[in-house]
């Protein structure tokens, strides 16, 4: 999976088993190549398409030795420029059933993909394990069925127009599930039991919801014509799910209860323009915003962008974060207890005790997933009386949950600009020659590349050891959060003008750093970040019209644990756009939902499969309000 084939002229080289290693990577023998994962062979000239690689490549074989490596047009088979060395990765092909989707409406949507080897629950039958697709004859005609194995190799056909009763086996535990048998009121018992223990957590959410809708909020405005002048301001053209979340944004502003909408949306997908707009309708009505985000880097860059947008409107909007001076500080936190200041930027720092609100109107948090505790207790005790709108990529398992179960409102943007691309995602093991291949196709094109390395204790180490396999002219620079807040100001802004070629850097680069023409990412030691991580460290290239690519790699023979090769897997899986929801839910299932549920809703859980379960919570939750029981 993590492999690579390096080729080099004057190498002697097995050709058979060249042929051989190319079939094992995905790659399909054709008459010509054509696109990415073609290779054709001709004597003792092979011709490859390889992954990553934006034109293919003549190998010249005399006898084993390799003589000449050259790349050329596929359109009229022209010879453009020799290489000393290529290096060819696998191509990530479907599965077989450089997959059933259930679209029912129902707690997980669409966000689940089914493979053969899944654990399932069958609404009907219990546990079972999905063996893929078969065709049965039923009354002369053939029709496909889903195959699914029970206890004591029962099988189960289940026709397609039936497989909404089927949904994949979650449960937040290592150990195998254990498989029902068919014709037995096991599964049926264990249901009901489960239906009965549910009840009580679907009442206290209900009560935490009827709590947050009792404590009345401020209701706001209708637009302004302020607000259609900035909003028609907007550069790009709006998508139509970003147009629906606006419109849900603005109708929970201007309702009596305290807005707590989460909105979903992939990287690069347009959730700050939504929550600009939010911030400029509150402002209109007199009220304050707080724009709390995780890093100073990207409270920078948002900074710039408000004021931008901003700019020819009455709107004071002011930076809070470490890149101020002390005196600075306090003359803002100064301008926010007297009214002053409208909007206000920053990280946790806008939190401190010493900061408060003449009259604050809008909290909106950027990725809460990477705050501490006691910042999210702080964020508790807002929710009841403040709006408050949270943007994320990869929700956090617990945000997400609530969402599910509707504890709190959920927007997802799901359309992707037009012309945006998916990031080629390779997982490779590290290699110095793979590492200059991708830097150069970069710098070929005129490109900028981000290098991460998570560890400041050796990371001028590695940029001496990325400038020795660059040529000379190459500019390198270390960023990191430790250095003088003044000298990694300069470093960013030197980057964003194109002045540095690779910026080596720690995962500072990971939330909101938007540069058009950074479009390739390396992360070394990639087993070591969590899920949401990765896939926010891949969104920080492809955010425009160019083909982007992101190489995660791992320690050379080094065996990795089977968590950290399931985080990998997933990212290489997942690069579709839009992903992040579905990252989101695998993040879910390799997490679990923390300490949200306790350890007796756990074992609800294991018994019917997340799933089932949230099936069930949904019923319970309808049937109280059916009921009156509860005014939510």
């Amino acid at each position: 999976m993590f492999k690579s084939l390096k080729l080099y002229t004057e190498g002697n080289f097995d050709l058979e088993k060249v042929l051989s290693t190319l079939i094992d990577f995905g790659y399909k023998r054709q008459e010509h190549v054509l696109e990415e994962g073609d290779f054709a062979r001709r004597g003792g000239i092979i011709d490859i398409f390889p992954f990553t690689f934006e034109l293919p490549i003549r190998i010249e074989f005399q006898f084993d030795k390799l003589n000449l490596i050259r790349t050329f047009d596929p359109l009229n088979g022209n010879l453009l420029w020799e290489h000393k060395m290529v290096i060819i990765l696998p191509i990530k092909r479907p599965p077989k059933f450089r997959t059933l989707t259930f679209k029912e409406d129902f707690p997980l949507d669409n966000f689940l993909d089914l493979n053969v080897g899944d654990y399932v629950v069958h609404n009907q039958y219990g546990i079972g394990r999905f063996l893929g697709m078969d065709k049965i004859k039923i009354k002369d005609k053939y029709k496909d069925h889903l195959v699914i194995e029970y206890d004591r190799q029962e099988k189960l056909y289940v026709p397609v127009e039936s497989m909404h009763l089927v949904q994949k086996y979650i449960a937040f535990q290592a150990r195998r599930p254990r498989l029902h048998r068919l014709g037995t009121k096991e599964w049926l018992r264990t249901k009901e039991r489960t239906r009965k223990g549910i009840q009580k957590l679907a009442w206290e959410l209900l009560s935490l919801q009827a709590l947050r809708m009792s404590v009345p909020g401020f209701s706001y405005s209708k637009d302004t014509q302020w607000q259609k002048q900035f909003e028609a301001s907007f550069p790009y053209q709006e998508t139509p799910d970003q147009i629906i979340v606006t419109q849900q944004v603005k109708q929970d502003m201007e309702s009596p209860k305290p807005m707590d909408r989460l909105i979903c949306g992939d990287v690069g997908y347009g959730k700050t323009e939504v929550a600009m707009r939010a911030a400029f309708k509150a402002v209109m009505d007199n009220k304050q915003v707080a724009y709390l985000v995780p890093t100073t880097i990207l409270a920078e860059q948002h900074f710039h962008n408000f004021t931008t947008r901003m700019k020819d409107f009455p709107i004071n909007i002011e930076l809070l974060c470490r890149f101020k001076s002390y005196k600075e500080q306090k003359r803002i936190i100064e301008g926010i207890t007297q009214g002053i200041v409208d909007i206000v930027i920053g990280t946790h720092r806008l939190l401190s005790d010493d900061v408060r609100f003449k009259d604050l109107g809008l909290v909106i948090i950027d990725e809460e997933q990477r705050f501490g505790v006691r910042a999210k207790e702080k964020l508790k005790v807002l929710r009841l009386t403040t709006d408050v709108l949270t943007l994320t990529a990869t929700p956090i398992p617990r945000t997400l949950y609530m969402s599910l179960m509707d504890a709190k409102d959920l927007s997802v943007i799901n359309t992707p600009p037009p012309n945006r691309l998916p990031i080629t995602t390779i997982v490779v093991e590290y290699d110095e020659d793979l590492i200059r291949q991708a830097i150069m196709k970069e710098l070929e094109r005129k490109g900028q590349v981000y290098f991460v390395h998570n560890r400041i204790k050796d990371i001028e180490k590695i940029k001496e050891r990325i400038s020795k396999i660059c040529p000379s002219q190459t500019k390198l620079a270390v960023a990191h959060g430790q250095m003088p807040a003044c000298i990694l100001e300069k470093i960013m802004l030197d980057f964003l003008k194109g002045n540095i070629d690779v910026l080596i850097s720690t995962a500072i680069i990971e939330s909101g750093i938007d540069i058009p023409n950074v479009n390739t990412i390396i992360v070394n030691d990639a087993h070591t970040f969590g899920l949401a991580d990765l896939h926010q460290l891949r969104g920080r290239v492809g955010r425009f019209d160019k083909p982007a690519y992101a190489y995660f790699l791992i320690p050379k023979d080094e065996v990795l644990d089977t968590e950290a090769r399931r985080r990998l897997r997933v990212i290489q899986s997942y690069t579709q756009l839009g992903a992040g929801f579905k990252i989101a839910m695998e993040d879910l299932e390799l997490r679990g939902a923390g300490n949200l549920l306790g350890e007796q809703q756990h074992g609800f859980i294991a018994a019917v499969g997340f799933d089932l379960y949230c099936r069930l919570l949904k019923e319970a939750i309808n049937t109280f309000k059916k009921a009156g029981l509860v005014n939510a």
